[in-house]
């Protein structure tokens, strides 16, 4: 999220880089002041490409979803080939986290057709359970990674200790007796935690999300949901 969870890997290989990419999601994008600020302190020159639009209506269906997003794969993939031809050299993509979370950059790096290497980074999950001093699973146990648009099938699917990524907001509503650990902003400015009985902080998540988004301009958020030791729902 920020200059302090890049590795001495990721550091290294900056030094050696002539330039990063990055995304505007829009003209004025609070997201790429912690890009540049990453940019910054390694010595690496920022270039910006404007964020093709993505088809988000509300109503989409599975398909619906999966071709939008195909869409903006493809508009994107041109924005960087584009950069690529005029500049050549040696580029780096920076990531949100870590790229095998969620995460399109490697898919489209790869449709490019140059040589790259993956350096992982540190994950929204591993900096939530950081912040909350838990794990992740109990002992023994699984845990799930989801994201919010998934989390109702995956527990009517027998899923009960969840890590939900993507939101565009909470909605617990039916889960006031499972446990939430949730975190907006992790390692950046806004950064909030909230913790407990679902029926007890839903409040509480709401008026934390909009205060981090209020402080930095942008919210990204993610939270561990675990059922009751009944099984009841």
């Amino acid at each position: 999220m920020g200059p302090q969870h890049v590795t001495p890997e990721v550091a290294a290989a900056l030094a050696g880089c002539d330039y990063a990419i990055a995304v505007a999601k829009s003209e004025h994008d609070p997201l790429l002041a912690v890009r540049q600020a990453v940019c910054d302190a390694h010595g690496v020159e920022l270039v910006v490409v404007r964020d093709p639009e993505r088809d988000r209506s509300a109503g989409l269906d599975r398909a619906g979803y999966e071709g939008a997003v195909a869409d903006w794969y493809a508009a994107r993939l041109a924005a960087y080939r584009s950069v690529l031809s005029a500049r050549g050299g040696t580029c780096a993509f920076l990531v949100w986290g870590d790229p095998s979370l969620y995460d399109g950059t490697i898919r489209i790096v790869r449709e490019l057709g140059v040589d790259f290497d993956v350096l992982p980074g540190i994950s929204a999950p591993q900096v939530l359970a950081a912040r909350h001093g838990i794990v992740l699973h109990e002992v023994g146990q699984p845990v799930h990674v989801t994201t919010a648009r998934r989390l109702r099938a995956d527990v009517a699917a027998g899923q009960r200790n969840v890590v939900v990524m993507l939101t565009a907001g909470v909605d617990l509503d039916g889960f006031e007796d499972w446990t939430t650990w949730w975190g907006a902003n992790l390692g950046g400015t806004g950064e909030r935690l909230v913790g407990g009985r679902v029926g007890d902080v839903a409040g509480d998540i709401a008026a934390a999300r909009e205060a981090a988004k209020a402080e930095a301009g942008w919210v990204m958020d993610l939270f561990l949901l675990r059922g009751p030791d009944d099984g009841a729902a």
